[in-house]
């Protein structure tokens, strides 16, 4: 039985775009909601997506301005300071994924949550392209006994930044979040200002400049690994690919130092790698939670706080990632 259909709010754009596509490959026949503020965009966005409809959201309003219409799941592809999304969830009983509020502003969700737990799933959707990096960080962790360190380069290709919403929310966690965490010495430390100013080394071995940043993998690492030492940091510019003069790609590199189970010596170095950049990505992770969340795929979750990497089975992860064109490489040590 089909569920009933799933609102995408801010579906119009980039990411919501290409999760509609990943949803309509794999399960065609489910109906979607292209919600939004600019009701012409979003009627034109749901047209060229099919089996899909195009309605007006209005944030302020209990009911979105959606009346009776029933919905199966909703997913919210920008930050969202008023909570009317979540809350409409909360009222209708149905799973609520979010993807855009960083570390430091998930409290209004964390305590609508906590305030009426047992009303809805309610995901914390705000991975590093939601699940792109800590599925296959923690896939790799497994070979480890002890792990030590955990590094994440990010880099995302400077012709990559997406459409309004993207860059708003890529400005406001690089330019405006008060700080970056890390995890050091197994302390939770917050660096500012010049603190934040590093470096990362692409692929092909390109040192680039760059900022730690703190999006929830920080957390989730450090807490699933136990290392004492997680870093995350994000550079912007070329990418590997395109200084080979190939079209841009999106980079995800995860350094694991530690012992292996038998006490020796052991580091991983692997990447992600995404031809088609960051949004497919994105729009992949949201899609399968979406199925995941739905009962599509799987058992339906019950009402509870989660991250999407408690969610997404890696096996099935590593199949789509491959079928959508990207990869996980092995990376040689002396890169």
């Amino acid at each position: 039985m089909l569920p009933d259909p799933i609102l995408l709010v801010g579906g119009a754009g980039f990411v919501g775009r290409q999760t509609a596509q990943h949803l309509r490959k794999h399960f065609p026949d489910v109906p979607l909601l292209i919600g939004g503020r600019n009701l012409a965009r979003a009627e034109e966005a749901a047209a060229e997506i099919g089996n899909a409809r195009g309605v007006a959201v209005d944030l302020a309003t209990p009911d979105l301005g959606l009346g009776d219409q029933p919905v199966s799941a909703l997913a919210l592809f920008f930050k969202e300071d008023s909570l009317g999304s979540l809350r409409f969830a909360q009222s209708r009983g149905i799973p609520y994924l979010s993807i855009s509020s960083g570390i430091h502003e998930v409290a209004p969700e964390v305590a609508a949550y906590m305030l009426n737990a047992s009303a809805a799933p309610v995901v914390l959707g705000a991975e590093w392209l939601v699940g792109a990096t800590t599925i296959p960080a923690l896939e790799a962790a497994r070979a480890f006994g002890t792990i030590d360190d955990v590094r994440v380069s990010a880099i995302i290709d400077e012709n990559d930044i997406g459409g309004p919403a993207t860059y708003a929310d890529m400005e406001r966690l690089t330019r405006m979040m008060p700080a970056a965490l890390s995890i050091e010495n197994g302390a939770h430390v917050w660096r500012a200002g010049e603190e934040v100013q590093t470096e990362v080394t692409a692929i092909d071995g390109t040192a680039m400049p760059g900022e730690m940043l703190s999006p929830n993998d920080v957390l989730i690492l450090a807490e699933a690994t136990r290392a004492p030492n997680v870093a995350f940091r994000l550079g912007i510019g070329e990418s590997s690919s395109r200084r080979r003069g190939e079209p841009l790609s999106t980079e995800i590199i995860v350094e694991l130092t530690g012992t292996s189970r038998d006490g020796a010596p052991l580091k991983s170095i692997q990447a992600v790698v995404h031809p088609g950049g960051q949004m497919p990505l994105t729009g992949m992770g949201v899609a399968m939670l979406l199925e995941r969340l739905t009962g599509l795929s799987g058992e339906p979750v019950s009402a509870g706080l989660y991250f999407p990497s408690q969610l997404l089975n890696a096996e099935d992860y590593m199949t789509r990632l491959k079928a959508t064109g990207g990869e996980v490489r092995d990376l040689d040590h002396s890169r």
